[in-house]
């Protein structure tokens, strides 16, 4: 089953989704292989392993590699962040096609101005409505699989207000999109409304110490919601483990004490699907050569 379907079907099945965070293909995996169905690609956690801030700094070329490389090494279907589209309706439209192309399921649009910030950022800025709903609908003209979900993010609570962030997405929602996803409600009333007065499939995003407030899956799902992302906690534990094994390092010479705390080498070869690869390599290898004349 394309990616593509494979979402589509998760959020027909009437049970809510959820979608951790990764960056690269061996975090991709590690999400895959803890049972989730669904990988977010986070753009600001792909920025920073690149060493920079969530900012609008990468290429496009450059995620959707990523993106493409994350594709490759799972089966869950992958929803991704394309940020603003990187520009005009054009520039929106030639990112979607490299992202669709990319193998990933799903992507997210957001109303903000380019260069954008992290959503739980202060000080952001939003184009006006119809400048995003003309961007939709580029986005829609120019993907090819009509099963690709396009979801449409608005920032505008904390620029605007609750109210207006409803009304930009009910128009979203009509100029295309698949799935609503308002960014950053401040409590869980919000989060109800949202989930009230918006019809269709809903997003939320839920991590530690964001402006929304922490909710439980299965609250979430009674409101009303189809699709829960945590983009970065996964980062975040990574950044943290990579600290105190340099710390270990720096002190000891060796990371020996940590030993329990790290993965094992079997481990992280099996993580990797080593042993498939090298007797894939060794089927081709057996083979007898073949030579034209």
């Amino acid at each position: 089953m394309r990616a593509t379907a494979k979402l589509r079907a998760l959020l027909n099945s009437g049970r809510i989704t959820v979608a951790p965070g990764a960056y690269d293909g061996l975090s991709a995996r590690l999400v895959e292989q803890a049972g989730f169905a669904a990988i977010y690609a986070s753009g600001g956690a792909i920025a920073r392993s690149a060493g920079v801030p969530d900012l609008g700094l990468l290429s496009v070329s450059a995620i959707a590699d990523r993106f493409a490389s994350m594709a490759d090494v799972v089966g869950a279907p992958i929803i991704a962040d394309a940020d603003t589209g990187y520009g005009n309706a054009l520039n929106a439209q030639a990112a979607a096609r490299a992202f669709e192309r990319a193998g990933i399921a799903a992507f997210h649009l957001e109303d903000q101005t380019f260069p954008k910030k992290c959503g739980h950022y202060d000080d952001k800025s939003i184009v006006p409505t119809k400048e995003m709903v003309a961007k939709l609908k580029a986005v829609r003209d120019a993907l090819h699989d009509a099963d690709f979900v396009v979801i449409a993010r608005t920032d505008a609570i904390a620029v605007e207000g609750f109210s207006a962030a409803l009304d930009r997405a009910a128009a979203y929602l009509d100029a295309g999109a698949d799935l609503s996803f308002v960014e950053a409600p401040t409590s869980e009333a919000e989060i109800a409304e949202i989930a009230k007065r918006l019809p269709g499939w809903k997003l939320i995003n839920m991590f530690e110490g964001g402006k929304t407030p922490l909710l439980p899956v299965s609250h979430l799902q009674a409101l009303g919601y189809q699709l829960v992302i945590i983009p970065s906690d996964t980062q975040r534990a990574a950044i943290k483990a990579m600290q105190r094994v340099l710390t270990t390092i720096a002190r000891d010479g060796s990371a020996a004490a940590m030993r329990g705390d790290m993965a094992s080498f079997a481990e992280r070869e099996a993580v990797i699907d080593t042993e498939a690869y090298l007797t894939r390599g060794k089927t081709y290898a057996s083979r007898p050569a073949r030579y034209r004349h």
